[in-house]
């Protein structure tokens, strides 16, 4: 099996500071993660000028700002990505980041040359978008928080047409109902795509989050699934890796008391560092699924389990009867699964109480 994957999910905790942001890089890579992702945007081109926070939103930064003003302090220049994603390389880390308008994802495919890219839940609706992604050529982790089974499948079939259709073809419902029902749909969706289940709150409720989810997802699209998780603490992230997960994408901040919208739903450094080892030590017990026993449990299995024992001496020829038999330790004579085979038939040799037998 492959490892999970964990991308520490940098998002916006940088809070417009480049210092914070290479913080957040070495937070990550000490912690242990495989991937450090941030947000890439023009706030211009994401939001309208009088467009009102988010209710979380509005509870960690107040409403006397716009989204649009608190987005524009959050913004990362484009110039300092090069220098993160090369921090993050040279620290072991593969560089992230979610693009929310159509300027910012060719940058993150053009100019900064990344070959995977997250598609964030609040886009999965906003086609256009998807289909850029699509004929990206990168591959592609979609959250699908918010969205309903059908849209996911509507999702997945602009990707599909993304994917398979070439230049000429004109988008259209019916054209991207036709490339997901297509054998050659299926195979681009299956080769390079994974779904994360994801509950667009901040902080989730439990109750809120339906990890069973992830089954439906993995049944209903046959593609890979992971969970991107918005509780507070880390045990629902390792509930989502010990149901199958393959990738954890969390929140993360050098301080949950730090001004800003998504420090308080964030693990601190130590936090995400134990996450990240509880992650490892599922993946490690989750095995292939194949009941089987290990190499060690052979000398185990010698001493744990019973063998067919004479109980009192046995001559040669003598027919064998319950009175002759006990199932005693250890397990390297006759498994007590013989038991029955032996009765009625004669001794092939004489035995002494407490020999194993070995017909």
């Amino acid at each position: 099996m492959k490892p999970i994957q964990v991308i520490a999910e940098a998002g916006v905790n940088h809070n417009g500071q480049p210092d914070l942001a290479f913080a957040l890089i070495e937070a990550a890579a000490r912690a242990g993660a495989d991937m450090v992702k941030f947000q890439t945007f023009k706030a211009e081109a994401l939001v309208t000028r009088e467009a009102p926070k988010a209710a979380y939103q509005q509870q960690a930064t107040g409403a006397a700002e716009s989204q649009f003003e608190m987005l524009k302090r959050l913004e990362l220049p484009f110039a300092l990505h090069h220098e993160l994603k090369a921090e993050a390389e040279r620290l072991g880390l593969r560089f992230l980041s979610t693009a929310f308008d159509g300027e910012s994802l060719r940058f993150l495919r053009d100019e900064l040359g990344l070959e995977l890219l997250k598609i964030p839940s609040g886009e999965l609706t906003n086609a256009p978008f998807l289909l850029e992604h699509a004929r990206s050529g990168c591959a592609l982790i979609v959250s699908t928080g918010m969205a309903t089974l059908a849209e996911v499948e509507e999702a997945l079939g602009v990707i599909a047409f993304g994917r398979i259709a070439g230049a000429e073809e004109q988008p259209s419902s019916a054209a991207f109902r036709a490339a997901y029902t297509s054998v050659e749909g299926q195979a681009a969706l299956r080769r390079d795509l994974t779904l994360l289940h994801c509950t667009s709150d901040y902080p989730a409720a439990l109750e809120s989050v339906n990890l069973r989810a992830m089954d439906t997802l993995h049944a209903a699209f046959g593609v890979p699934v992971g969970y991107s998780d918005h509780t507070q603490g880390a045990s629902i992230a390792l509930a989502a890796a010990a149901l199958g997960a393959v990738v954890i994408e969390k929140h993360f901040t050098l301080d949950r008391t730090l001004p800003g919208p998504d420090h308080a739903a964030s693990l601190e450094p130590l936090e995400l560092a134990a996450m990240i080892q509880g992650i490892r030590a599922i993946g490690q017990a989750l095995g292939d699924g194949i009941k089987r026993p290990t190499p060690t449990e052979y000398s185990t299995a010698q001493v744990a389990r019973k063998s067919l024992v004479a109980r009192t001496t046995i001559r040669a020829g003598e027919r064998f009867k319950p009175e002759h038999i006990a199932i005693l330790r250890p397990g390297t004579g006759m498994p007590p699964m013989r038991y029955w085979e032996l009765l009625g038939r004669p001794a092939s040799r004489d035995y002494e109480a407490g020999s194993l037998l070995d017909e």
